[in-house]
């Protein structure tokens, strides 16, 4: 029998810390091809190994291997190069813009963008996603214009929320695209309600619900895997493992379940682990939880593993609580370059095509930026009416409403 002792509360950190040499030796990473792909509609308690794992396609030499490979046309990829370049290209542009007064603030993509971009290619119209702030590749890889997207940003005339959420939080019914919400988790709990009405409407549609790993520790993400699990409505859990919350490391909200994707197991659901730099393997994991939503076989949490090279938004300074130098260490590289790769060694691209297309792409970025800066920024330009806070809350406006809209004036 163990001796008794008086408790000590055991608190996580991180193995290092500003100033250290990045390890990321704990990582453990399979090689590419290495993981089995089940049927679809395979019983979970099956492949309970697909949480501790990690689903990989592209191995180092840019070849696609393995069972999970195959899934996208050469037209596809090279959509979904231009997907990522293109999103970059906007982020860093909507980056300088902040740094400039032009809106109040941003939240940048860098290193997750195969994710999002990938993603979408596995979804049809009528889909949708409950994301949350770092998830724009949806948008660009469902053709959403980037001019609508600026408006919302520098919250300006033409903005299509009207000035009435933080930049960078969209909101795109006709894209599959939910509101974001700056309460953390809510998408969720959101998400699989959606998903539970079209299964009580026979509706053939899925949900996609989006999270952060620091997030997970919210009561909402564990409150939407009890109703999921319990109704098994069409509905995908992501989990976008980035590695850091605004500046804590994700083991505080982990715990110790090992994995976030087997944090599934406790509700009976079936989890996958990705390789979120891998834009093949994010979609054949996708494409494989979609099959199973639409057979009627129930919820699949998937756990992305990517890295957050960025801050966490333009209020967040990185270097504070990791090192510098950490997100070039990231031992599964960066999306945009792993694809080039591939499209390369498939002999349907070259160095020459892609400096080619990023000209390309920032010109488009540029033109869009400077039609949506015509209208309005933060600063200066044509901003929505004050009478606007009043209108979509009713469809009839109650008296006290009218009564305040006319006292500023409206």
């Amino acid at each position: 029998m163990p001796e008794e002792k008086s408790p000590k509360l055991h608190v996580p950190a991180p193995a290092i810390r500003p100033g250290d040499d990045p390890d990321f030796s704990d990582v453990a990473i399979p090689r590419a091809g290495a993981v089995d792909r089940p049927a679809s509609d395979t019983n979970a308690e099956d492949i309970r190994d697909l949480a501790f794992s990690i689903i990989r396609v592209l191995n180092r030499k840019g070849e696609a291997v393995g069972p999970w490979a195959g899934s996208l046309s050469e037209e596809a990829l090279l959509q979904g190069l231009r997907d990522m370049m293109k999103l970059r290209i906007y982020d860093a542009r909507m980056l300088t813009a902040q740094r400039q007064g032009k809106t109040s603030f941003y939240m940048q993509h860098l290193g997750e963008e195969a994710i999002s971009c990938a993603f979408q290619r596995a979804l049809r119209k009528g889909d949708m996603n409950f994301p949350t702030y770092r998830q724009a590749g949806l948008l660009i890889a469902a053709g959403y214009p980037l001019v609508k997207m600026m408006n919302q940003i520098y919250s300006n005339e033409q903005d299509p929320l009207k000035g009435r959420q933080l930049p960078v939080m969209y909101s795109a019914k006709d894209y599959g695209f939910f509101s974001i919400s700056g309460n953390l988790a809510t998408q969720y709990v959101q998400a699989v309600g959606w998903a539970m009405a079209a299964a009580i409407k026979r509706d053939r549609k899925l949900a996609a619900a989006w999270i952060g790993d620091g997030s997970t520790a919210e009561s909402d993400f564990h409150g939407a895997l009890v109703f999921a699990s319990t109704y098994k409505p069409p509905v995908i859990l992501n989990i976008v493992n980035n590695q850091w919350a605004i500046s804590t490391f994700q083991g505080i909200a982990r715990g110790g379940a090992g994995t976030f994707a087997a944090r599934a197991h406790g509700f009976g659901l079936p989890a996958l682990r990705v390789d979120g730099n891998d834009f093949l393997a994010v979609h054949a994991a996708a494409q494989w939880a979609v099959e199973r939503a639409r057979a009627d076989l129930g919820p699949t949490l998937i756990e992305f593993v990517t890295y957050r090279a960025g801050g966490h938004s333009t209020s967040d300074d990185p270097s504070a609580y990791r090192p510098k130098e950490e997100g070039a260490a990231w031992p599964l590289g960066d999306p945009i370059l792993r694809l080039k790769a591939h499209l390369i060694q498939l002999g349907i691209w070259s160095e020459e095509r892609h400096t080619q297309a990023e000209a390309e792409i920032l010109a488009e970025v540029i033109a869009a930026q400077k039609e949506a800066e015509a209208i309005g920024t933060l600063h200066s330009g044509r901003h929505p009416s004050p009478r606007d806070m009043f209108e979509d809350v009713f469809a009839e406006m109650p008296p006290h409403l009218v009564r305040q809209r006319h006292e500023v004036g409206y």
